[in-house]
């Protein structure tokens, strides 16, 4: 390739395989799958379709890149913005499956996330979703005791690495610095929130009806209702639950047992625990759900 600013050769390749021309899921997808490691069925998860339609849209990519003669290039600097949403998100969504066990994915999108900060320095998002990346990683020794999976609530929090969460509050203040409110710096400003005792549960709330407005997400609507749950209780979560469609997203399941349950409500519990671990795809996970199944049964 040409001498290009970019001096990371992974960041090279994810900027030109993000092309404008193609709609912004397709960009992402198809670098997911080209550069990222992730199988079709992995990135079909991420984005919450079935694998089988996942693969249609790759197809369907792939067609118009061969049929459009869509050139492959690294852009020049002063385009690189125009691809910066698809960047982001290939390298959070990596992060994403690493965070969900596989540590080489996710150590890897910290230090794509690194380099882009220093490619881009001006850019909140950049910030915002380093930050991101950081808190969240930062539990990461946290999340499992013994091989089992351990709720944020239990967690031990000498276990968390106050090196990361200090450099992902740095890297929140510079977003905000630079007058970020994109979905990532509220993304990140959520994530340090959680790792504050006590939770302020109506500014976490109100960050995530933000989210929600800026992304028109149906699984931050989902983490808002457990949010409200917390502050109004497990009747008022419940109801935004109800209103959602995420039939085959693993923790809308999840979510709606542990309201019923704590309503006593605990043969719909069961049923929605029983739906939880049918679409679970880690043990941890799966241990995870069978002692709540366990304990609603009893």
């Amino acid at each position: 390739m040409e001498e290009t600013t970019l001096r990371d050769e992974r960041l090279e390749l994810i900027f030109t395989c993000c092309h404008p021309s193609l709609a912004l899921e397709a960009q992402v997808a198809l670098t997911l799958r080209a550069l990222g490691g992730l199988t079709t069925e992995e990135i079909a998860r991420a984005f919450l379709v079935p694998e089988e339609t996942m693969k249609r849209r790759l197809s369907r990519a792939k067609l118009k890149i061969r049929d459009a003669g869509i050139p492959f290039s690294v852009p020049p600097e002063h385009r690189l913005p125009e691809r910066l949403a698809a960047v982001l998100a290939v390298v959070y969504l990596i992060y994403n499956e690493g965070y969900g066990g596989r540590v080489d994915l996710a150590a890897e999108a910290l230090r794509l996330g690194a380099a882009l900060t220093e490619l881009m320095p001006d850019e909140s998002e950049v910030h915002g979703l380093m930050a991101l990346m950081l808190l969240d990683d930062a539990r990461r020794d946290a999340r499992f005791a013994g091989g089992e999976l351990v709720l944020l609530a239990d967690q031990d929090r000498s276990r968390w690495d106050a090196a990361k969460i200090r450099r992902g509050r740095e890297a929140l203040a510079r977003a905000f610095a630079l007058q970020g409110r994109n979905a990532y710096v509220v993304q990140a400003a959520i994530a340090s929130l959680h790792m504050e005792e006590p939770h302020d549960w109506p500014q976490i709330a109100g960050l995530y009806g933000e989210l929600a407005l800026l992304t028109g997400s149906a699984v931050v609507e989902l983490n808002r209702a457990i949010a409200v749950a917390e502050m109004d209780g497990a009747e008022a979560g419940l109801a935004l639950v109800d209103r959602l469609d995420l039939d085959g997203y693993q923790y809308f399941h999840s979510t709606r047992a542990d309201l019923l349950r704590r309503l006593g409500r605990a043969d719909e519990s069961r049923t929605e625990y029983e739906r939880a671990l049918d679409l679970a795809h880690t043990e941890p996970e799966r241990r995870f759900l069978q002692r709540r199944l366990a304990e609603v049964s009893a």
